[in-house]
């Protein structure tokens, strides 16, 4: 059944049964064909089938975790066996902010020693994000701390703590950062986000009235904004940050960061594609 179960996890990552064919190089109905025996073999229905894709169901969601790790037992007994050849395809999620040097950099690394590793990575905010790392629909998500307790689960491994600052346009006069924030228009962090949810926090702790102008989510459009007059922001200094036409005031004793780390199944194999991916990233974010 091995090569039902690799099917099984090609259907659940594409979403449909032509899209994993074309993978695999199977038509559509030798697919379907292999999805039913599997189910026949289990006992139970692995999909709510629709007119253009398949969704997992609540046992699919969690066959795929058991099917995942059988088939990292099994690369890794190839490789034990003397190979050495790893393959395989890895589905990374990522908030936006990390995608441009942190994940770069670990692509990098992962593809100098695994050349034949094919990489998925799939943008997001990150409680979406968390979602599908729960769901099995990606092996693991680069994302901002969650203000609550994980499921148990869910490994969090850290990665970076970037510095929150108060960014103002550079030809702003100088002024102590809590005047800037109560007298200036406030480009807001979208509350909805777990780093809005910090920067929330941080204004109803020091009793910060701002006057709203702008919210959302993408920090380099923040500071673009910024950057252009529209207003001061509460903003995370991140690796990729374009500083010019900005100043950044320090927050001194009211410092706090925003979290960045590695959100992955527990039960997840330590030497498989995820794990190797991992390290990749924890060296990367050491650099």
């Amino acid at each position: 059944m091995l090569r039902e179960f690799k099917t099984f996890v090609a259907v659940a990552r594409d979403g449909t049964f032509t899209g994993a064919g074309q993978q695999l190089g199977l038509t559509q109905s030798a697919v379907s064909a292999q999805i039913r025996r599997l189910e026949d073999f289990i006992g139970v229905d692995l999909f709510d089938r629709g007119a253009r894709h398949a969704s997992l169901n609540a046992a699919g969601r969690e066959v795929l975790a058991h099917t995942e790790e059988l088939l990292g037992l099994v690369d890794r007994m190839v490789r034990q066996a003397g190979s050495g050849h790893v393959s395989g395809a890895l589905r990374v999620a990522a908030i936006a902010s990390v995608q441009e040097t942190l994940l770069v950099q670990a692509l990098a690394a992962l593809r100098a020693d695994y050349p034949d590793v094919s990489v998925r990575i799939v943008p997001g905010v990150s409680l979406a994000l968390l979602g599908q790392v729960d769901a099995g629909e990606v092996d693991l998500a680069v994302l901002i701390r969650p203000p609550f307790t994980l499921p148990p689960e869910l490994d969090w491994r850290p990665l970076l703590a970037e510095p929150m600052v108060v960014a103002v346009p550079a030809g702003l006069p100088d002024m102590p950062w809590r005047e800037a924030l109560a007298s200036q228009p406030f480009i807001r962090y979208e509350r909805a986000s777990f780093g809005g949810r910090l920067v929330d926090n941080f204004l109803r702790r020091h009793r910060i009235v701002v006057h709203e102008a702008v919210e959302l989510d993408e920090i380099d459009a923040i500071a673009n904004l910024v950057r252009h007059g529209l207003g001061v922001a509460v903003l995370p200094r991140t690796r990729q940050l374009d500083v010019q036409g900005l100043r950044l005031l320090d927050l001194g004793a009211a410092a706090f960061d925003r979290e960045i780390g590695i959100v992955s199944r527990r039960n997840a194999d330590p030497d498989g594609l995820a794990g190797k991916f991992s390290r990749c990233l924890v060296a990367a974010a050491a650099i």
